[in-house]
């Protein structure tokens, strides 16, 4: 894990297009498998909201970012809401990576409208959308493909802009996976 979240979880989300600087959004964090190299990437006048509602694994992630001296990282623990207490248009990149299939439809409308309510302008939005009905379905997406995750994220004001394939994280192991990078629409 050490060697992804410091060395090739970088390279990878600066492929993306994660850049020095920017405020990033990392909704369902977990322990920081991609906050860590988020944070690496922004540097000290960026920042990285690491959201989850395991507040365990937040503390985990807070440990990680002391040792790492990684100042840019702050953890926000919820309880499971949608809604987000972040300004409207204040994030220049969201990651959404391996949780949209644990809300129902209308928890996932929600997400996308708070996603898109605090993204910048032409800001990035970056899916994982494991566990569709091709890709070991399970829980809200066991019979949805994922042409139409794609779909409600485009409906939900959101272009597709492209697809990144690579060896990334899914829970603590290197998997083949495609993360969907799509752009808000203003």
């Amino acid at each position: 894990m050490e060697r992804w979240e410091q060395e090739k979880g970088v390279r990878f989300l600066r492929k993306i297009g994660i850049r020095k600087g920017q405020t990033v959004l990392d909704f369902g964090s977990g322990v920081g498998h991609y906050s860590i190299p988020a944070a690496i990437i922004v540097g000290i006048r960026g920042r990285v909201y690491a959201i989850d509602k395991d507040h365990n694994d937040l503390n985990k992630l807070e440990q990680k970012a002391i040792f790492l001296n990684l100042v840019s990282i702050r953890p926000i623990g919820t309880s499971g809401e949608l809604r987000l207490d972040l300004e409207d248009k204040s994030i220049d990149a969201a990651l959404i990576y391996d949780v949209l299939h644990y809300l129902k439809k209308y928890e996932r409308k929600i997400l996308y409208t708070e996603v898109h309510r605090v993204l910048k302008s032409n800001a990035l939005l970056s899916i994982y959308p494991k566990h569709t009905a091709e890709d070991f379905p399970m829980w809200e997406f066991r019979n949805m493909r994922l042409n139409a995750v794609i779909k409600e994220i485009q409906d939900s004001g959101f272009i597709f802009e492209k697809k990144y394939c690579n060896k990334i994280i899914h829970y603590d192991w290197l998997t083949q996976g495609c993360v969907f990078n799509f752009k808000k629409i203003n």
